[in-house]
């Protein structure tokens, strides 16, 4: 239950609190294309037609279907290939930047990006696009084992490429109360960042997990469960610092 559960959760619950999100899909295994329910498979409009073909961005966002104001940009496979064929491009870096301003999110209140799991060059597009950087933390040992070299790798980034890239929320994910061990994990996350960590706490949850398998976020899946109401927790948290800002 990482970033793309939590890309999909924080946007669902933002969008049900009346805010307009999109969601842009840049991971190729297109998981969060899946659980918004919007079409991946085949030559659908997608992310790697905008970041290699140069397609404008607004052709391939589609409405989340009976979720108003939440949109999302899909990735098809084709965008495993986009690694490569980005490296002998002009500007490689800030393809998806480009994209963005050309798109008039003027009526959007928020866009997330769910990043792939490695730090290639659709990330380095993410970060370098970005404002602020969301990290889902595991609470799980190797969890903080991997953060270490995610922010060498995105003071890489500030320094040269985006210096205005804020690392603003990390989000406590798969918490289990019953063990010691998410408790350490969460102590040592908040001495370590003090505010920029969420006071809401993500459990770990089976409905969470299920959710995907449906075409779903899980607050629309099962809006009581402990995860909904935990990303509902977290998407209005995030939404009085973007107020109080």
């Amino acid at each position: 239950m990482g970033k793309t559960t939590t890309s999909v959760n924080l946007a669902a619950a933002l969008s049900m609190h009346g805010q307009r999100v999109l969601v842009v899909d840049l991971d190729p295994q297109g998981n969060a294309s899946t659980a918004l329910s919007i079409e991946h498979r085949g030559d659908v409009p997608d992310m790697y037609k905008v970041l290699v073909e140069d397609m404008p961005l607004i052709e391939a966002v589609k409405e989340v279907p009976e979720m108003p104001g939440l949109y999302c940009a899909p990735a098809t496979i084709d965008l495993a290939g986009a690694e490569i064929e980005l490296v002998s491009m002009v500007a490689r870096e800030a393809r998806l930047q480009r994209a963005l301003a050309a798109y008039d999110a003027i009526e959007l209140d928020y866009i997330l990006i769910d990043c792939p799991p490695s730090l290639g060059l659709l990330t380095v597009n993410a970060l370098m696009a970005a404002n602020e950087l969301l990290i889902p933390i595991q609470c799980e040992y190797y969890a903080l084992e991997g953060l270490g070299q995610l922010l060498r790798n995105v003071d890489l980034v500030k320094a040269h490429l985006n210096p205005t890239l804020d690392l603003s929320t990390i989000l406590l994910t798969m918490y289990d109360g019953r063990t010691r061990l998410a408790s350490q994990v969460a102590d040592e996350v908040r001495s370590h960042f003090g505010d920029r960590v969420l006071s809401t706490l993500i459990p770990r949850s089976v409905r969470v997990s299920e959710a995907p398998s449906y075409g779903q976020s899980v607050m629309t899946y099962d809006p009581g469960s402990s995860g909904a109401m935990a990303y509902m927790d977290a998407a209005r948290e995030i939404a009085y610092r973007g107020a109080a800002v």
